[in-house]
């Protein structure tokens, strides 16, 4: 049996391994950042994202607080601190029948966060180009 895609996800975050977005995107997928106005279309710049998103949230505070899985979504929140700031955020996840994630929504609160977020995602996305 073909592991569940939030599974596969929450093993990809616990090892901090951005390397097993390329199984786990589909050629089409799409990210909404909780900042870039437009949709981000495509694996490349879905996993670019993500791939930055692991070095940005991921610090030894970030917790998923609860979780809502259906058929082919779920919603994810999260909770993390960046500089003393309590990130809170949800993950919105959508996957086709092969498992493959489609559209990964991140919406974050409060401000402060999302200003905090749009500095560090912008300082990586800029150094991993």
């Amino acid at each position: 049996m073909t592991e569940h895609p939030i599974e596969v996800w929450h093993r990809l975050v616990k090892e901090q391994n951005p390397r097993g977005l390329d199984a786990l995107l589909d050629a089409d997928a799409v990210f909404f950042s909780p900042v870039v106005h437009t949709p981000q279309r495509g694996k490349k710049i879905t996993a670019m994202y993500l791939a930055s998103a692991f070095q940005v949230f991921f610090n030894p505070t970030f917790r998923y607080v609860r979780e809502i899985v259906g058929d082919t979504d779920a919603m994810l929140e999260f909770e993390t601190e960046i500089d003393g700031i309590l990130v809170n955020g949800v993950d919105i996840i959508k996957w086709n029948e092969a498992g493959h994630i489609v559209e990964f929504k991140v919406m974050l609160r409060p401000l402060k966060a999302v200003n905090i977020i749009h500095q560090r995602m912008a300082a990586m996305l800029q150094a991993n180009q």
